[in-house]
């Protein structure tokens, strides 16, 4: 590791995120650079993010700072393995800035982005450092399914179907104006549920190394960690074995009523989740996956809604990347 005086830092601001503010960014990168030589960015577009990190690898820079939320670290991190895990790739370390920040608490890091930035230098002063494993998933990029678009990388999930239902109508309420919160999630969750036809005719049809195909699917979740997200300061937690020590975590669901749901999601926010249900299918430690669907559904991976398709073939790869722990 280079000494903390020569240790160059790019530091990635996503300025449109929810809880990213300029004097917020003024401080953190006051407090960076007493230590640290300091570069800033600000990303102007959709995909700057992952620009900036694919240029901080040609640059040789020692070690990346996201600020920003889960969408803003996907990018970057995506730009960091362009070429696949290397032991040269600069280190990642991430300051909350969105609404949810699941990757950044997932590494313990503190809510508040202050201190979140002074455990961050207290770690890098320590050289205290992980690898964590991530994943890839490719869409068809084929009516047929044949043929696979590029894998791109997720730091905590991946989903077709529902989930990413319910992430792109949030979408469409912020581009109108409406701040993300868990009550606009939960809206949609409940509009998407009630109103939409994913669960009513069930799409997808899930495969797993050694296992028969599980059929008439309407939710499928892939988790590289626990939890897997936040309602607030509320823990979602369906797949509570997820880890960056370990594969893929799923949780899938058939068909399902009101009442099921609602029981399956208190399942998931006890203290101690262990969701179980007739539809309710969880998988730990998985290397692999693939699923496939009858007509195009949305697929999302960290949060962001990427569109229709009609699968996703979904991978585990350990010890992608370093993090500042």
């Amino acid at each position: 590791m280079a000494s903390l005086r020569v240790m160059r830092t790019l530091v990635v601001v996503n300025p449109t995120a929810t809880s990213t503010t300029a004097s917020m960014r003024n401080g953190l990168v006051s407090t960076l650079a007493g230590d640290l030589k300091v570069d800033v960015v600000e990303t102007g577009h959709r995909g700057h993010a992952r620009d900036l990190g694919a240029q901080a690898v040609a640059d040789g820079v020692d070690l990346v700072v996201a600020v920003g939320g889960d969408g803003t670290v996907n990018e970057v991190v995506n730009g960091l393995l362009e070429q696949g895990p290397a032991p040269h790739l600069p280190m990642l370390a991430v300051v909350p800035g969105g609404s949810t920040n699941v990757f950044s608490r997932a590494l313990g890091r503190s809510r508040d982005p202050m201190t979140a930035t002074a455990e961050i230098l207290d770690s890098v002063r320590a050289g205290r450092t992980r690898l964590i494993s991530l994943g890839t998933a490719s869409a068809p990029g084929t009516a047929t399914g044949t043929d696979w678009t590029p894998p791109r990388w997720f730091v905590f999930t991946a989903g077709l179907g529902f989930d990413a239902e319910v992430i792109e109508r949030v979408e469409a309420q912020r581009a109108r104006g409406r701040r993300s919160s868990g009550a606009l999630y939960v809206r949609e969750a409940v509009s998407a549920f009630l109103l939409g036809r994913e669960r009513r005719r069930p799409a997808m049809t899930l495969r797993m190394p050694g296992e028969p195909a599980l059929e008439d699917l309407f939710l499928c979740l892939v988790s590289n960690v626990s939890p897997w997200t936040y309602l607030g300061a509320r823990p979602v937690n369906p797949s509570p074995e997820a880890s960056f020590d370990t594969g893929l975590d799923v949780f899938a669901m058939g068909p399902t009523g009101a009442v099921a749901m609602l029981r399956t999601l208190r399942q998931t926010l006890v203290r101690r989740p262990d969701a179980r249900g007739r539809s309710v299918h969880r998988r730990h430690d998985l290397e692999e996956l693939t699923l496939t669907a009858d007509r195009p559904l949305g697929w999302q991976l960290d949060g962001d809604h990427l569109g229709p398709a009609t699968g996703l073939r979904v991978r585990h790869v350990p010890a992608a990347l370093r993090v500042v722990a």
